[in-house]
């Protein structure tokens, strides 16, 4: 069995602004900085030894890796979130309602089933190819909240309705099959307060 730990990148500039961010990058906030040492202590408190560590090539998933660990680390393009096309960049109110489904394909996004199956293949070869036990990416959260639909039907627990800045997810991995047991939502409700 290993343990792979799926967590969001901390806040950034974009999500502070409530702008549409898929491809397009931001760079994390203040909030976000400490949201990822948050993480990082979680990690510490429970002793947890993380053996490898990967990361989405957007530059905030990777910023949001080295402030939880200082492991070395591979960047993936498969681990990036979701293509948002012409709407990249634009206020999130502009977004449809949910689920997108093939929405943002018409604007020279990607299609939903093209992006599951990205982001289940990218962690499939990770977890089969790489021989430690502990393993943490830094991913997106459409990118996660994804990954946990696909395997909901083998899910210990209920899938959380929101992925939270810096959420982590704690999935078994055994026989080519993920099963979610555990999300860590922290409570960052004292850092907000001093960050408004």
């Amino acid at each position: 069995m290993k343990t792979l730990y799926l967590m969001r990148h901390g806040q950034t500039l974009f999500n502070q602004l409530h702008k549409i961010q898929g491809w397009c990058d931001a760079p994390l906030t203040p909030l976000g900085i400490e949201q990822a040492r948050v993480a990082s202590s979680y990690f510490k408190e429970h002793q947890i030894t993380l053996k490898s560590a990967y990361a989405s090539t957007s530059e905030r998933a990777s910023d949001t890796l080295e402030l939880v660990t200082d492991l070395p680390y591979k960047r993936l393009k498969g681990l990036k979130e979701w293509n948002f096309g012409r709407f990249e960049g634009e206020p999130e109110f502009l977004n449809p309602k949910l689920p997108y489904g093939d929405f943002f394909a018409a604007f020279d996004g990607e299609k939903e089933n093209d992006f599951k199956k990205r982001i289940n293949n990218t962690l499939l070869k990770i977890m089969t190819e790489d021989p430690n036990d502990s393993i943490l990416v830094v991913s997106h959260g459409a990118a996660c909240a994804q990954f946990m639909r696909n395997w909901q039907h083998l899910s210990q627990i209920e899938t959380p309705k929101g992925i939270k800045n810096c959420c982590i997810m704690k999935f078994e991995y055994v026989d080519e099959q993920f099963k979610l047991f555990e999300v860590i939502n922290h409570d960052f409700s004292q850092l907000e307060n001093t960050h408004i």
